[in-house]
């Protein structure tokens, strides 16, 4: 599957990405990017953004690369610094390799707001598992 079929596969899932009105931009195995506009469903209690979205740009990068081995991924560890606090607005979010091991990934990202302003960074280690392996 090419970068670019993969890009509108991954826009068409059903499930958090969809819900939250995110948009999978650009998919390659050396990068990942998507955006959204900051809507009320996308705050955490206090009125300001949550950004689950750093686990789904690494996630959707590491099962890109693990897609050309016949292996799909897992999360095993997320790790997010929040820093600066956002209402409203577009986001960019771009995630980024660290490593693309064998056994596992761990992608770096960061949330950039209309401004570039940093909003947040994060980094994911997930494990790849071969297709045939069970998930759960």
């Amino acid at each position: 599957m090419t970068a670019s079929e993969y890009t509108a596969y991954v826009n068409t899932l059903p499930g958090w990405v969809r819900e939250m009105g995110v948009t999978i931009v650009s998919v390659t195995d050396e990068e990942v990017i998507a955006e959204w506009t900051v809507e009320q469903k996308h705050h955490q209690g206090y009125g300001i953004v949550h950004c689950g979205v750093i686990e789904t740009v690494a996630s959707v990068g590491a099962a890109f690369v693990a897609l050309g081995r016949k292996q799909r991924v897992v999360g095993l560890e997320n790790t997010t610094s929040f820093i600066r606090a956002v209402r409203e607005g577009r986001l960019r979010a771009v995630a980024r390799p660290v490593t693309r091991g064998r056994t596992t990934q761990v992608w770096g990202v960061e949330i950039l707001d209309a401004e570039h302003k940093l909003v947040a960074k994060g980094q994911v280690r997930l494990l790849c598992l071969d297709e045939e392996r069970a998930l759960g």
